[in-house]
């Protein structure tokens, strides 16, 4: 493993002081849905009463590794996708944390394929004992498929264009492998790019997304967050990227009006179920201590009081 940049936490004062908030319930439970390598997990931890509860969610096994280092009674932590918060208790939750994207060790990792700085095996999978890996999904993908993959996710203008590379290399020379054969055939592929930005930057991104079904997840985890949240309690969201960000900036704002029936005009509003608190963007001190912060961006918003199992009839 190579041992690249150390995993800093992005926003970590910002994001726990907004997720506790003024909860002063005696027996609160909160929720880490990314815990990584714990950083926001051990200073919430810090921050709550001793009959407090946190239950934390990761993928990878690497990070549930890490999480045995914490020995505290109050913390519990389950392997598989932030989506299964949604299977605590109607109304249980004082506060919902989600960093969302990948951690410093997973890019810095050749043997995990995120990166297109070092070699390694074309993978990207966050939880490697499950599901496809990029290359074996790239080995039997059509081109319109990959090219919609890296347009939708990566923001490409040049999806096309590399998805009819990725093909034609496979045609001749066999399936992608490893992360600097596609990096290489991406910046055959890829004409003009932004100043300071690696070419593959994109592809990688969108793949990766994909494969894990990101989005999806995060659609999900927001819905449960209506569902699971006490009245008063915080939905606390730090994002690295447009796509995430305008899924959460959408879902907070459309949940953060009272809603009229427009069949039923003469009716009462449906109530709104958030009130936006804050959108926070990292400091320049921070971002000089840590380059990769500069891209995140965090919105907070806060449960009205409406009885959370009414949410459930919100959902779709």
């Amino acid at each position: 493993m190579n041992p690249g940049q150390p995993h800093t936490t992005v926003l970590l004062e910002e994001a726990v002081a907004a997720l506790v908030g003024e909860v002063h319930a005696p027996n609160a439970v909160f929720v880490d849905g990314t815990f990584g390598r714990g950083g926001h997990s051990r200073r919430i931890l810090a921050s709550i009463g001793p009959g407090a509860r946190l239950v934390a969610f990761d993928k990878d096994p690497d990070a549930l590794a890490a999480a045995s280092a914490i020995q505290d009674a109050r913390f519990s932590i389950r392997q598989g996708s932030f989506t299964q918060f949604g299977e605590l208790a109607a109304g249980s939750v004082a506060g919902v944390l989600l960093d969302l994207g990948v951690s410093s060790p997973q890019i810095d990792a050749p043997e995990r394929g995120f990166s297109f700085r070092f070699d390694g095996p074309l993978d990207m999978r966050m939880d490697p004992t499950r599901g496809e890996s990029v290359a074996d999904w790239l080995a039997r993908a059509e081109p319109s498929a990959i090219a919609e993959v890296i347009r939708d996710y990566g923001e490409e203008r040049f999806a096309g264009a590399i998805a009819k590379a990725i093909v034609a290399r496979r045609e001749k020379q066999g399936p992608v492998q490893t992360t600097a054969e596609l990096a290489h055939i991406v910046a055959g592929a890829v004409r003009t790019r932004e100043h300071g930005q690696n070419p593959a930057t994109r592809t990688f991104q969108a793949l990766r997304i994909f494969i894990n079904a990101e989005l999806e997840d995060l659609r999900q985890a927001l819905d449960a967050s209506l569902r699971v949240l006490a009245p008063g309690g915080r939905l606390v969201v730090i994002s690295f990227h447009s796509l995430e960000d305008r899924i959460v900036k959408q879902f907070i704002a459309r949940h953060a009006r009272d809603v009229v029936d427009r069949h039923a005009p003469f009716a009462a509003p449906r109530p709104m179920h958030f009130r936006a608190l804050a959108r926070v963007k990292p400091g320049a001190a921070e971002i000089a201590a840590n380059v990769r912060a500069r891209s995140a961006v965090m919105r907070v918003a806060e449960r009205t009081g409406v009885a959370a199992c009414a949410a459930a009839e919100a959902r779709p």
